[in-house]
């Protein structure tokens, strides 16, 4: 179909729909990819398996934990945890703790993001990350007589507008268990000429409440019930502050926590705005990362053509290496830009990095 004809249609289909009752509560993710293929990110080569991710046996069925919770006498209005699963949050940001290995959890959570629409087009054992392809969601979509018959005859025209992806990090706690971070990014296809003949997709903000609800979702997966679920998600916020400030002519954010809260931020901010993390060092607290910032002259392929190449228009650019540098002295942090030998950075690409983390972390 050409553009200007599946335009004029998705036109219609608008106009038609502009007075139905949507439902927004609701989650039901289509992928849009039609193969379950795997892939490095294309800014990512390609690392050597280890086998610190390697699963010795089946997976962990989530019945075994059920007992460690059955005897709860009701919900809290503020629980923290349940079995070995329990929330934590910093502002808007969230994440969960499980009392479990990383090998025992990477299978559950990978089924979690299939069994939720998802296919993954990351899977990287080795790093603890796995990342799921561009999908629609379509609860969002208007649930009238309008779809039930032309959306089903022109099923990809009638679309939300609207993509999103989720990358899901693990990470080792001292005492051996798993903490799992998932963060969101999202596109938006928008009319790119006056005369409305042409679309183009580009990136809108990312969602903490979407972040949270897979999160909930994911509790109970490894064997939390939807009551308990949602009492842990119902803890008050923390708000700390972050401010960008310079020290000694190098920009740096500056933020109101001790290193474990801010390297847990800082890395969420990272998966969420464009960064491939190629390594990390929780020890000395830096991120070794490629990036390639964007660019809003490059246009994004039309809806459903070619949607898993998404984040590959500036393969041909090549990406910028630097390591974030998280630094704390009792409950205050700085986070700062080196470049690839370590030598701290103060270029324009530097004051760029360190405004988009300090966005984030607003």
């Amino acid at each position: 179909m050409k553009t200007i004809s599946r335009l004029a249609l998705l036109g219609l289909v608008a106009s038609l729909a502009a007075c139905s009752a949507l439902e927004p509560d609701k989650i039901d993710y289509k992928s849009a990819g039609k193969a379950p293929t795997l892939e490095v990110p294309p800014d990512l080569t390609q690392l050597s398996r280890e086998n610190r991710y390697a699963l010795p046996g089946a997976p962990v069925s989530a019945n075994s934990y059920q007992a460690g919770v059955a005897n709860a006498p009701g919900q809290p209005t503020a629980v923290s945890s349940v079995g070995d699963v329990r929330m934590e949050r910093s502002g808007a940001e969230r994440w969960i703790v499980v009392n479990r290995p990383a090998d025992k959890l990477w299978e559950p959570v990978r089924d979690f993001w299939q069994e939720s629409g998802f296919l993954l087009t990351t899977d990287q054992r080795n790093l603890g990350i796995m990342e799921t392809d561009w999908a629609e969601n379509r609860a969002k979509l208007p649930q009238d007589i309008i779809r039930s018959t032309l959306g089903k005859l022109v099923d990809t025209v009638y679309s939300t507008g609207e993509l999103d992806r989720f990358r899901t990090r693990m990470e080792r706690t001292a005492s051996g268990g798993t903490e799992i971070f998932i963060s969101h990014r999202g596109m938006e296809e928008v009319y790119s000429t006056s005369r409305k003949d042409q679309t183009i997709w580009q990136p809108r903000k990312s969602d903490p409440e979407l972040e949270a609800e897979f999160l909930r979702r994911l509790m109970v997966k490894l064997g939390v019930s939807q009551e308990q679920s949602k009492a842990l998600m119902a803890a008050g916020p923390v708000v700390q502050t972050s401010r960008i400030s310079n020290v000694g002519g190098q920009p740096v954010v500056q933020i109101s926590e001790g290193f474990e809260r801010a390297w847990r931020r800082v890395g969420l901010a990272l998966d969420r705005t464009g960064f491939t993390v190629e390594d990390r060092d929780r020890a000395a607290g830096t991120y070794f990362v490629r990036y390639i910032p964007p660019n809003p002259d490059k246009k994004e392929p039309g809806f459903f053509s070619k949607l898993i190449t998404f984040g590959q228009a500036g393969k041909a650019d090549a990406p910028l290496k630097f390591r974030i540098q998280v630094k704390s002295q009792g409950e205050a942090s700085t986070v700062s830009v080196q470049n690839e030998a370590g030598a701290p950075e103060t270029s324009a690409n530097a004051q760029r990095i360190v405004q988009v983390i300090a966005d984030d972390l607003k």
